[in-house]
Parts: C-alpha cells; sequence; structure tokens
C-alpha cells in the first residue's frame, strides 16, 4: 500500500516537472531577451538609434525622451552632442517653437565650434519663420528670423545654411516692405500724407528691389504731389485769413 502511494507521489512529481520545465526554459528566454533589449536599449548607440526611429515615424515626445535619456546618462559620450540637437529638433517639429528655439540657443552657446552650429542657427531663424503674421499684424517675429539669417550669413558665409537663409532674408526683407506698403497706403487713403510718405520713403530706402520698386516710385510721387496742394491750400488760406483780419482791421477804423 506504501509502495502503492510513493509510485502515485512519483508519477505527480514527474508530470509537475514535466509542465513547468517549459516554462523555466522560456522564462530564462524571456528574461535574457529582456536583458539584451534593455542594454541595447541603454547604450548610446542604442538610445540614439531609438530616438531616431521615434522621430522619424513622427513621435516627436517619446523621440525627445529618448534623446534627452541619451544626453542625461551618456553626457560625455559623442552622441550626446548630437541628442541635444535631437531635443532642438523634437520640439520644431512639435511646433513647441519657442522651446525649440530656447534650445537651439544653448546649443550654439554651449559648443560654438561645433559644426552643427550654422544648422543650429539657421533652425532658431526657422522657429520665427513659423510664428509669422500676416502683413496687416505686428512684424517682430519677422524682424527676428531675419536677424538670426543675417548673422548666419555673416558668420558662415560658405555653409549651405547659408545659402538657404539668405533666399529667407529676402522673403522676409518682402514681408516687412509689404507691411509698410500696407501702412503708407493706410495713411494715404486717410490723407495723411505726410505719414504715408514716411513709410513710402522707408520702403524705398530699406527695402529695395524686394519687388515694390514700381509702386513705391508712383506713390511716393503721389503722395509729394498731395502735400504740395496741401500747403499750397493753406498758404491760400493763410493768405485769405490775413486780407479778411486787414479788411476788418479797416472797417472797424472807418467806424
Amino acid at each position: 500500500m506504501d509502495f502503492i502511494i510513493f509510485r502515485k507521489i512519483i508519477r505527480l512529481k514527474i508530470v509537475l516537472l514535466a509542465l513547468l520545465l517549459p516554462l523555466i526554459f522560456s522564462g530564462c528566454s524571456y528574461l535574457n531577451i529582456f536583458s539584451k533589449s534593455e542594454m541595447v536599449k541603454s547604450s548610446p548607440e542604442g538610445l540614439y538609434s531609438r530616438a531616431s526611429a521615434e522621430f522619424n515615424n513622427g513621435h516627436y515626445k517619446k523621440a525627445q525622451e529618448y534623446f534627452l535619456r541619451l544626453k542625461e546618462e551618456f553626457p560625455l559620450h559623442d552622441l550626446a552632442i548630437l541628442a541635444e540637437v535631437g531635443i532642438a529638433d523634437s520640439m520644431y517639429s512639435n511646433k513647441a517653437y519657442s522651446e525649440a528655439e530656447n534650445a537651439y540657443n544653448d546649443f550654439v552657446s554651449l559648443h560654438p565650434v561645433n559644426e552643427n552650429v550654422p544648422y543650429a542657427i539657421y533652425q532658431s531663424g526657422m522657429c520665427h519663420y513659423n510664428q509669422m503674421e500676416d502683413i496687416d499684424r505686428d512684424q517682430t517675429e519677422t524682424i527676428k528670423a531675419k536677424k538670426e539669417w543675417e548673422k548666419l550669413v555673416a558668420r558662415y558665409p560658405e555653409s549651405k545654411f547659408s545659402a538657404m537663409a539668405e533666399k529667407l532674408i529676402r522673403e522676409c526683407k518682402q514681408k516687412l516692405a509689404e507691411q509698410e506698403f500696407y501702412v503708407g497706403r493706410f495713411y494715404f487713403r486717410q490723407k495723411k500724407y505726410k505719414a504715408a510718405l514716411s513709410r513710402f520713403e522707408k520702403v524705398a530706402r530699406d527695402y529695395a528691389n524686394v519687388g515694390l520698386d514700381y509702386k513705391i516710385e508712383y506713390y511716393i510721387n503721389e503722395t509729394k504731389i498731395k502735400i504740395a496742394e496741401e500747403e499750397k491750400l493753406k498758404l491760400k488760406k493763410e493768405a485769405e485769413k490775413k486780407q479778411k483780419e486787414e479788411e476788418n482791421k479797416k472797417k472797424a477804423a472807418k467806424k
């Protein structure tokens, strides 16, 4: 009887062992894979690769997280510098332009001789470019974008980003000229000719060859004619007023 019970216990243990072995081996395999995966992700190359993949798939927030991990966990690695650019690019692509601009400017300040500085300055200008308003609105962002790109062209004239920036500088100048022209025409219609002339002459002086030269020349001439007519009318009224005053004095003297 005891022998039969003992055999049943042994058989039960064998069955349980048979059931547990696949789980044990699969568990070991899973742990090995997990460990290997984590090791890859935790390396500078692994983090940068994962961040780049997330970025290319349009997951900018996730990409930013991996770039940040790389920068914080491996600050002395060469890829950490590229990760700083990646963080700024992730912000930019996610349309967080103010944050991206700060990140690009920080990169330029921290790594002034790095080969990616021209790109960072170009992108800083693009942050402003993407926030530009229509010509009937404030043009502060247009002015800032123009200044960034002019700085880029002055410092790195041979850079390919400078060549790209020069086209955008012209676009900014045209926008600023159009805004001055828009305001000038508003004053012209309101018959505030001196204020209008000031705007038109500013376009002629600061924004030549951006496509408004003929219009500006016409409006400057027309505005000067209007101002001359106003001056002539003003003198005529003053003369008439003076004449009337003299006539009134004569009448008073006769009385």
